[in-house]
């Protein structure tokens, strides 16, 4: 899918039926012109995050490259191919929603694993960030930060919040990227399960969408939060490459959907009510994740093989969920 920007020539196109209506009030022209840039800036946006639906060949691609603590040894780089469908799972028009399942091994029946989601909200009025410790608030997004901006917001397998942050989509015949500020997140899984000498990581979280599929290119820097105090530990970069393709087995990945995707929504629900509800809350869970994302997976699994139906399922879920959420404020 080739994204094309607004032109001018296409700018005037499209302004050329709010001047034919408009009164000679140049106030008024201008709050139409504005509005229909506006509009024509908010379908490309919304075409970009669209694009990244589909079937892909991805590698997941992380390099430590600059050691700020003193005698501090880079890792070893981390290189990992995978198999996704990603599927648009709620269009509002302002709100998308997608939803990554991983194909794990080879041929027609693959095991299917519910991976990432992304949820995109435009023009947000508030935002989840990540304190550490497992901490979370809810901050108000200003009016400017807001207008015109999508925030994303992305969750890890069990539906718990892993990172969010507000910015604006740029637009050229090449590609189309969105680039916000610096925001945090908790470490990944990969470092949990291994190591215990940063607790945090500040990363700009950059994604453009091309003919050929879409990047997630991060800029991450590994934090130590001990004693009152913020230490920098070690840069990093990552590059998660989706290539379009078509993925024997993907047929797998619309049928786990369609048999879980009612349990996986009231999972959704039951996060969805906290953010609305509370300003600070804690979320627990082990590297291993046997506390909540192991659980909560399990469930699932359940019921797609038909071992539970939904509610019998949620039910187990939330016992999970609501013994390790704690609300703080």
């Amino acid at each position: 899918m080739k994204i094309l920007p607004l032109t001018f020539a296409a700018a005037v196109i499209a302004l050329s039926g709010c001047a034919r209506s408009a009164d000679t009030d140049p106030a008024r022209l201008v709050d139409a012109q504005s509005a229909a840039i506006q509009a024509a800036q908010f379908e490309q946006d919304r075409q970009a995050i669209l694009a990244m639906q589909g079937e892909y060949a991805v590698t997941f691609d992380f390099r430590e490259t600059v050691p700020v603590a003193a005698g501090y040894e880079l890792a070893e780089p981390k290189l990992t191919p995978a198999r996704e469908v990603v599927l648009v799972v709620e269009d509002t028009g302002d709100f998308i929603m997608l939803q990554h399942l991983l194909l794990a091994g080879d041929g027609p029946d693959p095991y299917i694993v519910k991976h990432w989601r992304q949820d995109w909200q435009y023009q947000p009025h508030s935002v989840l960030a990540y304190q550490g410790h497992d901490d979370w608030t809810v901050d108000d997004v200003s009016a400017a930060d807001r207008t015109g901006a999508w925030s994303q917001t992305v969750y890890q397998v069990d539906d718990s919040p892993r990172y969010a942050a507000v910015g604006r989509w740029t637009h050229t015949p090449e590609a189309a990227t969105w680039e916000p500020p610096v925001s945090w997140r908790p470490l990944p899984r990969r470092d949990d399960t291994t190591r215990e000498d940063y607790d945090v990581i500040a990363a700009v979280n950059r994604h453009t969408v091309t003919a050929w599929g879409w990047t997630h290119e991060q800029d991450n820097s590994k934090l130590v939060l001990r004693d009152g105090e913020t230490h920098e530990l070690v840069r990093e970069i990552g590059v998660n490459t989706y290539r379009r393709t078509e993925l024997e087995g993907a047929g797998a990945a619309l049928a786990y959907w369609d048999a879980t995707a009612d349990y996986w929504a009231l999972v959704r629900g039951r996060f969805d009510a906290l953010e609305a509800s509370v300003r600070r809350f804690h979320i627990e869970d082990d590297a291993e994740g046997t506390l909540l994302y192991g659980p909560v997976l399990d469930a699932g699994e359940r019921v797609l093989s038909g071992t539970d139906d939904v509610d019998t399922a949620w039910a187990d879920a939330r016992t999970y969920l609501d013994s390790q959420i704690t609300v703080l404020e």
